[in-house]
């Protein structure tokens, strides 16, 4: 269930499209989920059985996390944090807006490019921080 957080209806149906866009040209990526720094999912896309609730409740805790660590070793305002398993990864970005900062969470197979992915998704942040 998709809640809107004060994002407009223009920026989230923007956002709606550019997920599903991002999960239909990127081989093995199974999920992308835009939500709020609070874990609430507000566009996703998946193309297995990811909860996007669930999806979007992680992306907040691991920027959280990110952004202290960030701040603790002073290197600045976090942008990105990727994790890499053993059968795929994920891409977690901020989203700095002047309404509210979000999160994208992008789940990929070990299939997909690491590289092109991280970039795709950095992408989707900066549209998302002008939208």
């Amino acid at each position: 269930m998709s809640v809107q957080h004060g994002l407009s209806r223009t920026a989230t149906a923007h956002a709606q499209r550019e997920v599903q866009k991002l999960v239909d040209e990127l081989n093995g990526v199974t999920a992308a989920v835009v939500a709020t720094v609070d874990g609430f999912d507000l566009a996703s896309a998946t193309t297995g059985d990811a909860d996007p609730a669930r999806v979007a409740a992680m992306a907040s805790s691991i920027v959280a996390i990110s952004s202290v660590v960030a701040e603790e070793a002073r290197l600045g305002r976090n942008e990105s944090v990727m994790i890499l398993t053993d059968s795929g990864f994920a891409v977690f970005c901020s989203v700095h807006r002047r309404d509210g900062d979000l999160v994208i969470n992008v789940l990929a197979r070990d299939g997909a490019v690491p590289a092109l992915v991280a970039y795709r998704a950095g992408q989707l942040a900066k549209s998302l921080a002008e939208a």
